[in-house]
């Protein structure tokens, strides 16, 4: 089947839980504030196989200079089809106008998002807080 991509805000809460907890994600663990989360961003792009939930990316942006992905996630047997880099295509025309792209990524998605075109900073490292969470 063909992969359908779509910029949509509205997701049920099973399929987010589903789509999260697939990649391990810890907020999969709640549905109910991510459904709330999609409804807030300013950018969320979906893919599709049928009424399957396989991948989506998410951004916030200030609306002329910097935009910050902060999900991108794919279902690990859809990975390795190019959904992902479709994804981040989509995001990067999005914002073409925009003076830069920021994302957070784990050492090991560097590889992926060096290949989609961005560079990991010399000067810069990402910080957070989790205890909030718990």
């Amino acid at each position: 089947m063909e992969i359908e991509y779509k910029d949509i805000h509205d997701f049920g809460r099973e399929e987010l839980e589903r789509l999260f907890l697939s990649v391990e994600w810890s907020s999969g663990h709640y549905p109910d504030k991510l459904v709330e989360a999609m409804k807030n961003y300013e950018t969320v792009f979906s893919a599709w196989d049928g009424d399957r939930l396989v991948g989506m990316v998410c951004a916030m942006d200030d609306g002329i200079m910097t935009a910050y992905v902060h999900y991108l996630l794919v279902e690990p047997e859809y990975q390795q089809r190019g959904i992902g880099r479709k994804l981040m295509e989509m995001v990067k025309n999005a914002y073409s106008d925009y003076l830069r792209i920021v994302i957070v990524a784990y050492d090991e998605g560097v590889p992926f998002y060096e290949r989609c075109g961005f560079c990991k900073s010399e000067h810069a490292c990402p910080m957070y807080i989790t205890e909030l969470w718990t």
